[in-house]
């Protein structure tokens, strides 16, 4: 293992159980960026998908639904404002739920930006 590998596990050994949930919920985020493609090919005129929001929901969860429901939308583009909310609930304690209202405004924004263009 590298060693920034082992300091990453040094330093969640240190974390209390919520502050390793966030980092992993985090890092998930994180590694979902790095996977995610941009553009779908799909049409902008494409609908929604009805994915409905679960009673309990990460934000890193929602923001995998709100990108499948919004599959049209251009992730990169997505990215400053995601990353900022995942921040504020990862490093400030911002509730996910406060989150995760805000995280499908931003999408529903984006979509009809994208539909007026």
């Amino acid at each position: 293992m590298k060693g920034e590998g082992k300091k990453l596990l040094e330093l969640f050994g240190r974390l209390d159980d919520r502050q390793q949930e966030t980092l992993i919920e985090f890092a998930e985020f994180l590694a979902t960026r790095a996977t995610q493609g941009g553009d779908t090919g799909l049409p902008a005129s494409a609908e929604p998908l009805p994915i409905a929001r679960p009673a309990e929901e990460t934000v890193v969860m929602a923001i995998k639904r709100l990108a499948q429901t919004y599959p049209m939308l251009d992730r990169r583009k997505l990215f400053s404002d995601t990353s900022k909310f995942v921040a504020q609930h990862a490093l400030e304690g911002r509730p996910a739920a406060e989150v995760i209202d805000e995280l499908e405004v931003v999408f529903s924004r984006h979509y009809e930006k994208l539909k007026d263009s």
